[in-house]
């Protein structure tokens, strides 16, 4: 369980999150399948080929919960590497407001929540870490080192 080089490190795939944020409200999901399924997360998931990071936020917002995440701004960036071999980049988006109302979908169940009152006991545990950077408007880079679900390292620092 050696600490990754992350000066040459490579993902293997790229990713976006997206977390609509308004009214002292944060739009959560249950995420169904996948990576982390069971936890709880934002609307997000793997990059297509050829698309920017900004229109995979929308799209997989849009696939998840079925709202379209409006005034998308770059809040951070993640660098996941699991001993296991998977490397995952995802950037982080915020929205400031959403068109549609939230629904379930076979990748996740919504709901809203207080942004005093994120459920971080059912999330990934960096979440705990670089969420709270996230929701006070502080750009950030992540970097996390995990065997399973099991955090092992991490550092941060502003973006």
């Amino acid at each position: 369980m050696t600490e990754p080089d992350w000066k040459t490190w490579t993902p293997a795939e790229t990713a976006a999150l997206c977390f609509v944020v308004s009214g002292g409200r944060i739009l959560l999901i249950h995420k169904k399948r996948g990576l982390g399924a069971g936890k709880v997360n934002g609307p997000g998931g793997r990059r297509e080929p050829g698309e920017s990071a900004e229109d995979c936020a929308r799209r997989e917002t849009m696939e998840e919960v079925g709202v379209e995440p409006r005034g998308l701004v770059r809040a951070g960036e993640l660098r996941f590497q699991f001993v296991d071999g998977y490397a995952l980049l995802i950037d982080v988006f915020t929205a400031s407001s959403a068109v549609g109302e939230p629904r379930a979908s076979d990748e996740a169940d919504p709901f809203w929540a207080d942004v005093s009152a994120v459920p971080y006991a059912e999330m990934w545990p960096d979440d705990a870490i670089w969420l709270p950077e996230m929701l006070a408007g502080r750009p950030f880079r992540g970097r996390f080192h995990f065997d399973g679900d099991k955090l092992l390292s991490y550092a941060m620092e502003p973006l």
